[in-house]
């Protein structure tokens, strides 16, 4: 009988068992695993409502659990962590050192966790929650407060967030997940994304009032070989689609340009100014050429050179049977400016 329970701490000893400490004394969790064991959502709701309060009896009405379940809840936490939160007495509680350096954090997971159930709501609903859309610069202006009312008045939940950059920000926004619908001119030859055309619109030659060509209907292409052209700087894709009208009218490559701007709104200055022409989008005419009365503008012969603008979205994203509604539905919304719809 002697021989047999000698056997039973060498058997022991040859597994590599060693003596755990008590599961109610401080820090033996820890000690246990090697490092603190991973907070469960109910602890970290009752340490942010203690160190809110301060007081036991008020945090558990306030997160509705019984003050039982909220001290068992704090010291099962205590004993995760290995690090005493609190210093309890009679008369009143307070943070210690450790529990003030992470109250903030509890919160600030139990926000994010908040954040997360709102996000994960508003996907089981379409048109609700946040839509980061991207408009280029050239386009903001003049269709935005059109997309701005059909928001408001066909989709109030709709938490619509408008991020004004050139193309090659925007694709790039959209790749890597900080936007996701693009508003801008097309066609963009990027992989990986889909484009839903809205509409063609259009360009007119903006002209100071005296210029030989102001006011008329039927413009030849072959007349922007020879213009003081005025176009954006680069990085803007409707300087390039200008460019690109002014090499199919026969312009030179290395034909020189006046000068350029920043903006549509600095071009026409330039325009009335004296100092050349330049191509707007039709959509951008009554909003731009209305700045001032020294301007004009002429319209091309048919054909007449033009640019189609489009939604763009991932290939596959998510929400696009969403974004697929939500472009049929600015079509119609943008029914009365004056484009061509297509789509």
């Amino acid at each position: 009988m002697g021989s047999k329970e000698s056997s039973i701490p060498r058997n022991r000893a040859a597994r590599g068992a060693e003596p755990q400490e008590p599961v109610g004394r401080p820090g033996g969790a820890k000690a246990a695993a090697g490092r603190p064991r991973q907070p469960s959502l109910a602890q970290l709701r009752a340490f942010a409502a203690v160190a809110e309060h301060l007081h036991f009896r008020d945090a558990a009405t306030a997160i509705s659990m019984s003050q039982p379940a909220l001290s068992g809840a704090v010291s099962a936490l205590e004993e995760s962590l290995g690090i005493q939160l609190f210093e309890r007495t009679t008369r009143r509680v307070l943070l210690s050192p450790a529990g003030e350096r992470l109250a903030a954090r509890a919160r600030t997971v139990l926000d994010a966790v908040g954040d997360f159930m709102e996000e994960a709501e508003a996907a089981r609903a379409p048109f609700t929650g946040v839509l980061r859309l991207g408009v280029i610069p050239t386009v903001a202006p003049y269709l935005l407060p059109a997309v701005l009312r059909l928001v408001q008045e066909v989709y109030p939940d709709l938490d619509l967030q408008v991020h004004e950059e050139q193309t090659s920000s925007l694709l790039d926004g959209l790749t890597q997940g900080r936007l996701d619908l693009l508003l801008l001119a097309v066609p963009l030859g990027a992989p990986g994304v889909t484009e839903m055309p809205l509409f063609d619109e259009d360009f007119v030659l903006v002209t100071p009032c005296d210029h030989e060509l102001a006011g008329r209907t039927d413009v030849p292409r072959s007349a922007l070989r020879d213009l003081d052209l005025l176009l954006l700087d680069e990085g803007h894709c409707l300087r390039d689609q200008a460019l690109d009208v002014c090499r199919e009218a026969g312009r030179a490559p290395g034909a020189p340009v006046a000068t350029s701007a920043s903006g549509l709104s600095t071009l026409v200055q330039l325009v009335g100014g004296g100092l050349g022409v330049t191509l707007l989008p039709r959509t951008a005419v009554r909003v731009e050429a209305a700045r001032s009365d020294r301007l004009a503008t002429s319209c091309f012969a048919a054909p007449p050179p033009s640019r189609r603008i489009a939604l763009a979205m991932r290939s596959g994203a998510a929400r696009q049977s969403e974004f697929e509604e939500f472009a049929d539905a600015l079509r119609d919304a943008l029914s009365s400016l004056p484009v061509r719809i297509v789509g």
